[in-house]
């Protein structure tokens, strides 16, 4: 049984479509019993090659020339991410190595101290519309 190349490539395409779908990306939720739903994200990398040639036929009356060829491809799914939804708040937790440098863990900390310094901005303006009404 002889194929081609583009015949191949297609049959290697549909078996990686069949591995990869949207869920490998962006996972299912999962919801915890106090109510909290976290959603897996995941970082998708393929690769892909394939090649082949048409041989000389050393048979004269043979119409075909004899094909040869293949074709590959890999698949690589690293989860980078989890988003967690609580109460409302909605929060990116990134999956990544420790951080190794003093400006790698200042990165890392922007967004709690921005979410502290917005609660505390909040408080603040509560107390002082409750201090106003009464």
């Amino acid at each position: 049984m002889s194929q081609t190349l583009p015949t191949m490539m297609e049959q290697t395409i549909a078996k990686i479509r069949e591995m990869v779908d949207v869920n490998s990306v962006i996972g299912n939720p999962i919801t915890t019993p106090d109510g909290v739903t976290i959603i897996p994200i995941s970082k998708v990398s393929i690769g892909f090659g394939g090649g082949g040639s048409d041989f000389v036929s050393k048979n004269a009356n043979k119409q075909e020339n004899p094909f040869g060829g293949g074709c590959g491809g890999g698949v690589k799914i690293n989860p980078i991410a989890f988003i967690v939804v609580k109460d409302g708040n909605v929060r990116m937790l990134p999956v990544a190595a420790a951080a190794n440098t003093t400006a790698d863990r200042v990165v890392e900390m922007v967004p709690d101290v921005l979410d502290k310094i917005s609660a505390f901005i909040d408080s603040r303006t509560a107390k002082k519309a409750e201090g106003a009404a009464e």
